[in-house]
């Protein structure tokens, strides 16, 4: 998450919580308990979970490039034992130039 820059005013960063200990579920919670249960092909069920959208976020130095901006999204998720990063990106993935950025080993995802 990190070199997106918002200096110059472009883009935003929001994000919503739901803590869903004991609760009915949203939509959006149950949506991502499917991809967890799908991709690793195990129970679980959220206790937390916290979705962070960055929206048009433009690449740092955005003095350099204001035009590729990019929106994507961190969901985390917990039953409270188990933890999990869904990272999620506009269709066409990540369109920052990344032969412009400052650091020279561009990676996404998270190790």
């Amino acid at each position: 998450w990190d070199n997106a820059d918002f200096s110059r005013g472009i883009g935003t960063t929001f994000y919503q919580e739901f803590p869903t200990l004991n609760t009915a579920k949203p939509p959006f919670v149950r949506d991502v308990e499917a991809k967890v249960r799908r991709y690793l092909r195990s129970s679980y069920s959220a206790a937390w979970t916290l979705k962070i959208t960055w929206e048009k976020a433009p690449a740092y130095a955005a003095w350099t490039d204001t035009q590729r901006t990019i929106t994507y999204q961190a969901v985390l998720t917990t039953d409270g034992f188990r933890s999990y990063v869904l990272m999620l990106y506009q269709e066409g993935g990540m369109r920052w130039d990344y032969t412009s950025l400052a650091a020279t080993n561009v990676l996404i995802g998270y190790t």
